[in-house]
C-alpha cells in the first residue's frame, strides 16, 4: 500500500476540528503556568501532525507520538494517529505504533505527573485506551476489506453471468442455423427436382410447365428467405456440416405433451390454432412449448401446467403457458441453468417473434407471439 493517500476536503475539515477542539480543551485544562507558551507550540505542531496522517498515516503518528513525550496537549493528535494507522495499515505497524504512543505517554507521566490520578492508574488508562483503539482500527480494516472482497465477488458474478448470457445466445443461434440449414437444403432440392423437370421434359403441355415454373418460383423465393436468416446467424459461422435430425414442428406438441404426462406432469392443451403453422413459427413454437414444460417441471414439480395455442393464417401465433407457483420455500425439483430462458428470447427474436414471463395472480406465465403470414 502507498505511503501517499490523498484525503477529501471533508476529511481534513473533520481531523481539523475534531482534534483541534480536543487539544484546545487540554490546553485549556492545563491552566496556564510558565509551560503555556511551550504548550501552545507542541497544539499547532501536533494539529499539523494529524492532519498529516491523513496522507501519512505512520509518519503523522510517531510525530504526534514525540509530541507527546513533551506536553499532553499532544495526546488527542497521538492517539488519533494511532487509530489512523489501526485502521489503514496491517496489524504489526499498528501494534508498533500503539506500542511507541504509550511508551511516549510513560515519559509524558513521569515528567509531567498528572495531579488527579497516580502514574500506576494513568498507564492503565493510557494502555487500555491505546488497546481500545487498536482493536476497533482493526475491526474497521476488516470490515472495509470484507466491503471491498464482495464487492469484487458481486463484479466478478455479474461479468460470469454477462459471458453465460453470450455463450447461451451464440448457442441458440448455432442451433437455430442448423434446423434452418435442414429446411434450406429440403426447399432446395425441390427446386431442382422441378426444374429438372422443365429441363428434361421439354414436350410438357403449357399448364404443367407454368405449375412447374411457379413451384419453381415459390422455392426459390422461400429458400432466399431461409438464407437470409441461416446468414444473419451465421455470419462467422462456418461448422455447419454436420448430419443433421429433421427438427419437430408444432405439430408434434401432441407428442411432446403426451410424453410430460407419461412423465407424471398433468399438461391441459387447448389448440385453437386453424391450419398448419408455417415451418419458422412451428419450430419456434415447438421449443417455447418444450421449454415452458421443462421450466415448470423443474421450478413447480406437481403443478398442473395449462398450453393454449391459438392462431391463424394472417394473423400471430399466440403460445400461452402458466403454472401455479410453487409454495415458499420449496427447492426446484432440479437444478437450472439460469440462460433457458435467454436463449428462447433470443430464438424467438430471431423468428420475428417475441417472449415474455412473469409473475401474476399467484401463477407463472410464458407468452410468446410468432408472425404466422397468410
Amino acid at each position: 500500500m502507498s505511503e501517499m493517500r490523498p484525503s477529501r476536503p471533508l476529511a481534513v475539515a473533520a481531523m481539523a476540528l475534531g482534534v483541534g477542539a480536543l487539544t484546545g480543551l487540554t490546553l485549556w485544562g492545563q491552566g496556564g503556568g510558565p509551560l503555556l507558551w511551550p504548550d501552545v507550540a507542541v497544539a499547532v505542531l501536533s494539529l499539523v501532525a494529524a492532519l498529516a496522517q491523513l496522507w501519512w498515516p505512520v509518519s503523522g503518528a510517531l510525530a504526534a507520538a514525540l509530541l507527546a513525550v513533551a506536553s499532553p496537549v499532544a495526546t488527542p493528535a497521538a492517539t488519533t494517529g494511532a487509530l489512523q494507522v489501526a485502521q489503514r495499515r496491517r496489524f504489526p505497524v499498528a501494534a508498533a505504533v500503539a506500542a511507541a504512543g504509550m511508551a511516549a505517554h510513560l515519559v509524558q507521566g513521569l515528567w509531567r505527573p498528572s495531579s488527579g490520578i497516580s502514574l500506576g492508574w494513568w498507564l492503565l488508562l493510557i494502555c487500555a485506551a491505546y488497546g481500545a483503539l487498536l482493536g476497533w482500527g482493526g475491526l474497521a480494516r476488516s470490515r472495509r476489506a470484507l466491503l471491498i472482497s464482495l464487492h469484487e465477488r458481486a463484479r466478478r458474478a455479474e461479468a460470469e453471468q454477462g459471458r453465460r448470457v453470450a455463450e447461451a445466445r451464440m448457442a441458440e443461434r448455432r442451433r437455430l442455423a442448423r434446423e434452418m440449414h435442414d429446411v434450406l437444403a429440403h426447399r432446395l432440392s425441390l427446386v431442382a427436382t422441378h426444374a429438372g423437370a422443365l429441363e428434361y421434359r421439354p414436350d410438357s403441355s403449357p399448364d404443367q410447365l407454368a405449375r412447374a415454373a411457379g413451384v419453381v418460383r415459390s422455392g426459390v423465393h422461400q429458400a432466399l428467405e431461409e438464407l437470409r436468416q441461416v446468414i444473419g446467424l451465421l455470419r462467422e459461422e462456418d461448422d455447419l456440416l454436420d448430419e443433421l435430425e429433421p427438427q419437430p414442428t408444432l405439430a408434434d406438441v401432441a407428442r411432446l405433451v403426451d410424453e410430460a404426462r407419461q412423465a407424471g406432469q398433468a399438461v391441459q392443451v387447448s389448440d385453437e390454432t386453424e391450419g398448419a403453422a408455417p415451418p419458422v413459427a412451428g419450430r419456434t413454437g415447438y421449443r417455447v412449448v418444450q421449454e415452458g414444460l421443462t421450466n415448470a417441471r423443474k421450478h413447480a414439480p406437481g403443478q398442473p401446467v395449462e398450453v393454449l395455442l391459438r392462431g391463424a393464417p394472417g394473423t400471430r401465433l399466440l403460445i400461452d403457458i402458466s403454472n401455479p407457483l410453487p409454495p415458499p420455500g420449496s427447492a426446484p425439483a432440479a437444478p437450472g441453468s439460469g440462460v433457458g430462458l435467454v436463449g428462447l428470447t433470443e430464438r424467438v427474436r430471431l423468428a420475428g417473434g417475441q417472449l415474455d414471463h412473469h409473475r401474476t395472480g399467484g401463477r407463472f406465465r410464458l407468452q410468446a407471439w410468432l408472425p404466422w403470414p397468410a
